[in-house]
């Protein structure tokens, strides 16, 4: 069934106002919360008052209503900046629309509209005990009464102890398999959630730690979808927004890192022998094929988007592009980590010190480990080139 309400895309005056946020306060942040591990709701702020928080978001919601493209280029003009604020805006642009697309009217009501659009959410799923598998869960929601009761411990749930709303993944209630999984947004301010301190190499400011959920009581409403169809929501909800949001993030990566690599070579002079750093034939090239890489993305990245918005007005399982969106995140994911490299080769000492170029080589290797990580990802990817099944939920994981 195609969907007769499909976005549009975002006009000049809303990528103003998304700009404008980003200079004037996702950029003007970056360092400090990265120092001080700060969470940088300052920043979500900015942008959810320049609307773009609910960019997938329909007008009755209190979003844009536009287009995966427009998402995926907000993703990275936020992480040309501040990588740590732009995997926070896509977890939660991630949540929302996995609420836009199996929520109901007063879900969305009540966890879209709400305080003016400025409720932040964020995915809830990995499990420690499962790693890298994070949509094969070990824990398993109870029954009490008509509500729900939660235990789970979580692990790297962007937003941990931060988010007002998170998108719970767990085993439905007396579970028949592996891939009977139940959906549920949980209030951030329910008793029994306890979330530990982040403290990591990169990514500093977007608290992706663990959290437990306590005896944690879920209302009935506050299911999202049926039970037994979190594998539906998994592939179609979860995996693609979040897939082409991580890919945009790293590709803006890649992007501020080789900006700010030209910003000094181009400005810092040799006096010794009268020439800049990009006077040499060397740097040039080096800068040069870190350009070459960077320049691969935009065009991807935006075949991709378009495709979901496509599959989406035709209503059409967007899990149809699950492997090349995967693809991109982990070419996306390596650019960054060669081009941050990079830059740091090419301005010496001067990007060896604190700063936004040392800040994106250490934020880049979160890229490569973010699940699915660029190991378990690539054997997917080989599967699939070779005809196998992925096997996501058979007993053992994958």
């Amino acid at each position: 069934m195609t969907n007769d309400n499909f976005a549009h895309r975002a006009d000049d005056d809303a990528y103003a106002r998304l700009d404008a946020a980003i200079d004037a306060t996702v950029k003007v942040n970056a360092d400090r919360n990265d120092k001080e591990s700060r969470f940088p709701r300052e920043n979500l702020h900015a942008l959810s008052d320049a609307g773009w928080t609910g960019v997938l978001n329909e007008v009755q919601f209190g979003g844009l209503d536009c287009s995966h493209i427009d998402f995926a280029e907000a993703a990275c003009r936020i992480g040309q900046v501040d990588a740590s604020t732009g995997l926070v805006y896509v977890m939660h642009v991630g949540a929302a629309q996995t609420i836009n697309l199996f929520g109901s009217t007063d879900q969305k009501e009540r966890w879209l509209k709400s305080n003016n659009g400025r409720l932040l959410g964020t995915y809830s799923t990995s499990e420690r005990a499962t790693g890298g598998h994070w949509w094969y869960n070990l824990s398993e929601a109870s029954r009490d009464g008509e509500d729900y009761l939660v235990n789970a411990e979580k692990s790297f749930t962007t937003s941990s102890g931060q988010a007002d709303y998170y998108v719970v993944q767990t085993r439905t209630p007396g579970a028949k398999d592996q891939a009977d999984i139940v959906f549920f947004i949980v209030d951030g301010t329910s008793p029994g959630i306890e979330s530990r301190p982040w403290d990591a190499l990169g990514v500093k400011a977007n608290h992706s730690g663990a959290i437990r959920y306590i005896n944690v009581r879920v209302p009935q409403r506050d299911r999202l979808g049926a039970e037994g169809q979190g594998k539906e929501i998994i592939y179609d909800g979860v995996s693609p927004v979040y897939l082409i949001g991580l890919g945009s993030v790293w590709e803006g990566v890649a992007r501020g890192a080789l900006n700010a690599a030209v910003a000094h070579t181009t400005r810092f002079v040799h006096r010794d022998r009268n020439k800049s750093l990009s006077d040499y034939q060397a740097i040039r090239q080096e800068l040069g094929a870190a350009k070459v890489l960077v320049e691969t993305l935009r065009p991807w990245r935006n075949e991709l988007a378009g495709q979901l918005d496509a599959l989406w007005r035709a209503g059409r399982p967007q899990s149809e592009i699950l492997i090349p969106l995967t693809e991109f995140k982990v070419h996306a994911a390596e650019v960054a980590n060669k081009v941050a490299a990079t830059a740091l080769t090419v301005t010496g000492g001067y990007g060896y010190h604190r700063g936004p170029i040392e800040r994106a080589f250490r934020d880049a290797r979160a890229a490569i480990a973010m699940g699915p990580s660029n190991v378990i990802a690539r054997d997917w990817i080989g599967k699939a080139l070779v005809g196998l099944p992925l096997e996501l939920f058979y007993e053992g994981g994958e």
